[in-house]
């Protein structure tokens, strides 16, 4: 996936680089048909030109994005991760586990959600 290679470069913490790196691997090697994408210096997984999941990268944690949409059918999951949520992403602590299982439902959700859709975000 050399598209997130700068991105990844770009994290000067390398457990949190590896860790991102690993993310991203698992998603493209579980949804192979999702395109990863950086927009907005945003690295992202589309499908059929529709955005599924987003993240980024801060100081203490990796934000999560699947849109609102998902937050809200995802939240009582999120609390129960023990991950800390806003109305459009959620926050992965670099020093918590990563919750696989709960990022494929909400991958595996928006990609059967936005089958119908032509637009890059839900409207």
């Amino acid at each position: 996936m050399d598209i997130f290679a700068k991105y990844l470069a770009g994290i000067d913490n390398l457990d949190h680089r590896d860790r991102t790196g690993e993310i991203f691997e698992w998603i493209a090697n579980k949804f192979p048909n999702l395109e990863p994408q950086i927009k907005w210096n945003t690295p992202m997984f589309t499908d059929h030109g529709t955005f599924i999941i987003g993240f980024s990268t801060a100081k203490h944690h990796l934000s999560v994005s699947p849109e609102e949409v998902g937050i809200e059918r995802f939240a009582d999951d999120i609390a129960q991760a023990g991950y800390s949520a806003t109305k459009g992403l959620f926050r992965i602590p670099w020093k918590e586990p990563v919750n696989y299982e709960l990022l494929e439902k909400m991958i595996e959700f928006n990609i059967k959600d936005k089958a119908e859709h032509t637009n890059f975000w839900r409207k």
